[in-house]
């Protein structure tokens, strides 16, 4: 079926570019919901509707936040976005990896959690439907960093507060974990 919503990570904003425009071509009534992190423009960018944000510090999210919104992000073609802070990622990407059996990396806890919140939102309002989004990457090659205590430490991360909450809603409770949003 087509699905009520299709998340995805802010990136670079082309993938997301590419999936909206194909959505409002189709004419699907399928929404799109893109997750951006901490330490990243896109968001202020959709929020404000300016494209000259920038933000001081780097992502620590690999693979998606931008330090300032790309020519390839379009805001217009997005229904909704939310921030999820770091720790919140990283947390949704351990609960994952261990439902898995495998690893994955920081933006597809990301994604996950995102997902997880249009499904609590969807539950709560009595809606069905479909939700889409991807494991945009393994996590083998965070064995040192996201997967590491010492790491997150020195970073000033603590995923620890989140995990038994995602842990909660996958169980059949609800998501309680405040993300900032904005709607297009």
């Amino acid at each position: 079926p087509v699905p009520a919503w299709v998340v995805m990570g802010a990136g670079t904003g082309g993938t997301t570019a590419t999936i909206g425009r194909y959505i409002r071509y189709k004419r699907h009534a399928t929404r799109l919901s893109v997750a951006d992190v901490e330490r990243s423009a896109f968001f202020d960018g959709f929020s404000t509707r300016d494209p000259a944000c920038l933000c001081e510090e780097p992502s620590r999210i690999e693979g998606i936040g931008r330090p300032r919104v790309e020519p390839s992000f379009v805001p217009g073609v997005i229904d909704h976005m939310l921030r999820v802070p770091d720790a919140v990622s990283i947390a949704a990407m351990r609960v994952l990896s261990k439902r898995l059996g495998r690893r994955v990396g920081g933006s597809t806890g990301t994604n996950f959690v995102a997902m997880c919140f249009h499904a609590a939102r969807m539950k709560a309002n009595g809606e069905q439907g479909s939700l889409v989004t991807l494991i945009c990457d393994s996590g083998e090659r965070y064995a040192n960093t996201y997967y590491a205590e010492e790491w997150l430490r020195d970073k000033g991360l603590d995923p620890s507060p989140f995990e038994p909450l995602i842990e909660a809603f996958l169980a059949g409770g609800g998501l309680n974990i405040e993300l900032e949003e904005s709607r297009g």
